[in-house]
């Protein structure tokens, strides 16, 4: 009997042992929903290596003929860990493809209404609420059946649900609707409608303790921070323009609210017991957009979204320490405690398709003490380009056209037309277009484009001018 232990202790004690000497997060995963190359990138926040791509449809341009297979516009993502299941959201194809983190399998794809957003899972994890942001209602998902079973009628354009730690409501924000519903989830009715600072808000969450609910709207760079106690307005925060997501965490014991500023290219921390004061403002790269805190709080991942990257960031030093290449335009990120039980499963996996750098471009006005600004975001789509657009400040409802130039100084000719826009009525503009501009630019042919520029329609003149050249 002692001979035939000897081998059982050995093999107990060495399991033990290679237990103890893995890193406490080689069994989580960071997730991100890539709206360009229309993957999901799955990163070890052990090694903050990239183990591969999930990937759920063709990359743009590849989707604009008619999509018979495959998702488009790959967006939103929530984890629920008890049953290691991964929810993605894509906006183009109108549905959530639910994955088991275990193997990276696609379970099944479910289709709901017109532009969906983010989805939610209840607390229960028994069903998945995703917010139908084409249309008013919320589709609520059986998570066992992996089917809609109810539509639940909300304020028009829907951008994302948070729930209240026992299951009990959930709070529903607006893309379209200065307003915030709240829903009794056993009668799935609006139970309270609370007015907000601004319309358009893609992006709620819910602090630990479950006090908070903070919202974030985009188009005013704002965050509103509602009490579950009263279920009314707290606090309004001033965080600054294209403030994307929202989140909290526990760092050193102190509640920590956080969130994206993406026309900052920064990360703002804010001390929810002190009465959500601003107390660190890390810089990352371009464009953050979604971010997620490890649940020991020592660790925050922040998607770029113009740079096809991710950073990871130290909370106890509140620093960048790592920077990681994925697919292409992270939206959603999500950080999955506990996603997998075989650390070294690569299953479903596939390669980073497209390692090209994306180039980010800075746009400056020539009038001096002008705030006018843009930024492009340039990254190959096979023969052609795709060029993201971010302007600001500039003439509300005026007419502009982004184009290449060949001059070497003013007055600037525009000899290829990029994007002919109008911009809103606060004077910005967000859109996207596709030609040939990376390629071109860096060309040593000395009838290649030397400028990128903006051209004031109404004025017939070069207002905005690139960082590229020394032209």
């Amino acid at each position: 009997m002692k001979t035939k232990t000897l081998p059982f202790l050995f093999s107990l004690t060495f399991a033990s042992y290679a237990a103890m000497s893995q890193s406490p997060y080689s069994q989580d995963r960071v997730y991100t929903a890539n709206q360009v190359s229309n993957t999901v990138s799955v990163i070890d926040p052990s090694q903050n290596k990239l183990l591969g791509e999930i990937v759920l449809g063709k990359p743009f341009t590849n989707v604009l003929s008619p999509l018979y297979k495959g998702q488009a516009l790959v967006h939103g993502l929530r984890h629920f860990q008890p049953k290691k299941l991964l929810a993605v959201v894509s906006i183009g194809s109108n549905s959530v493809t639910l994955i088991s983190t275990e193997n990276n399998k696609v379970l099944k794809t479910i289709y709901v209404g017109r532009a969906p957003h983010e989805p939610t899972f209840t607390p229960d994890g028994k069903q998945l609420w995703i917010s139908v942001r084409g249309e008013a209602y919320i589709s609520v998902i059986d998570v066992s059946k992996m089917q809609e079973v109810k539509r639940v009628p909300v304020a028009d354009g829907p951008g994302m649900v948070s729930f209240t730690q026992d299951g009990k409501l959930a709070y529903v924000c607006s893309s379209f609707t200065p307003q915030v519903d709240i829903i009794n989830t056993a009668s799935f009715e609006v139970v309270k409608r609370i007015a907000v600072t601004s319309p358009f808000s893609p992006n709620i969450f819910t602090s630990p303790d479950g006090k908070w609910i903070a919202m974030t709207h985009k188009d005013s760079g704002k965050i509103t921070v509602l009490s579950t106690k009263t279920m009314d307005v707290s606090k309004v925060v001033e965080s600054g323009a294209v403030t994307n997501h929202v989140t909290f965490s526990v760092v050193n014991n102190t509640l920590l609210m956080l969130a994206t500023v993406g026309a900052e290219n920064k990360v703002k921390i804010y001390d929810a017991q002190r009465d959500f004061t601003l107390i660190k403002t890390i810089e990352v790269g371009a464009l953050p957009h979604g971010l997620w805190p490890s649940p020991d709080g020592k660790l925050l991942y922040v998607g770029l979204e113009f740079e096809d990257k991710v950073q990871a960031i130290d909370l106890q030093k509140m620093q960048v320490t790592s920077t990681i290449q994925i697919g292409q335009s992270p939206q959603a990120l999500v950080y999955a405690g506990h996603a997998v039980t075989d650390t070294e499963n690569r299953e479903g996996l596939k390669m980073l398709s497209d390692t090209a750098a994306t180039q980010v471009v800075m746009l400056k006005s020539l009038v001096k003490g002008d705030k006018a600004s843009g930024r492009l975001s340039v990254r190959s789509i096979g023969l052609a380009d795709l060029v993201e657009q971010n302007f600001s400040a500039l003439k509300p409802g005026r007419s502009y056209t982004l184009a290449l130039s060949r001059s070497t100084k003013a007055p600037y000719t525009a000899d290829y037309e990029i994007n002919s826009f109008k911009a809103d009525d606060s004077g910005k503009y967000s859109g996207q277009s596709t030609g040939l501009v990376n390629t071109l630019t860096g060309s040593t042919d000395t009838q290649s484009y030397l400028h990128i520029l903006l051209i004031d329609n109404s004025e017939k003149k070069t207002i905005l001018l690139d960082n590229l050249f020394n032209g």
